[in-house]
């Protein structure tokens, strides 16, 4: 089984392996300690018994804090599975029907679609058509519009009516609230 190496480029660089020779260093209670050589930062920091972590190399000259650096990936990690619990990923849920579907048959598709956009999904609504129906093309533009006139409050049009083969598609994503 091989030895998986770690990817060091996104962590910060710790103790001696900062090589600039002046540093802006900030303690651990975030109170600035000033511009001093960066030799000097590390003593500071070993008398603490902590390690002097680069938090910006952008800075000239670049920030080091006074923490703990176990603490510190700890916290970044913390932050970055909070960011991602947060994010919602927005699904395609799709509501297919015939252009001459019955009047409590569409309700029910309607329903749906409004239950997809209010989880904040996208909705693709489909027409297909069977041997010459396709012939009625007007009918299910006409159906696709209907449906998009129903749902304006929660949703936009993404992408309008547009034939593919032998069904008709229209894609509405749920409006910004704001």
């Amino acid at each position: 089984m091989p030895i998986e190496k770690k990817n060091n480029r996104n962590l910060p660089q710790v103790n001696e392996k900062i090589r600039v020779p002046k540093v802006r260093a900030v303690d651990a209670d975030g109170q600035q300690l000033g511009i001093v050589e960066t030799r000097e930062a590390l003593r500071m920091a070993q008398e603490k018994g902590l390690d002097l972590v680069m938090v910006s190399d952008k800075a000239d000259p670049p920030v080091c804090r006074i923490i703990d650096y176990g603490k510190y990936l700890f916290e970044q990690k913390k932050k970055v599975q909070d960011a991602k619990r947060k994010q919602h990923n927005a699904e395609v849920k799709e509501v297919k029907m015939r252009y001459k579907i019955e009047e409590h048959d569409y309700n029910v598709r309607l329903s749906h679609a409004k239950r997809f956009l209010e989880s904040g999904d996208k909705v693709k609504a489909t027409i297909m058509f069977r041997g010459r129906e396709i012939q009625h093309s007007n009918l299910a533009e006409e159906l696709l519009q209907r449906m998009a006139t129903d749902l304006k409050d929660l949703a936009e049009i993404q992408q309008a009516p547009k034939k593919e083969g032998r069904s008709m598609m229209m894609l509405l994503s749920p409006k910004k609230s704001s």
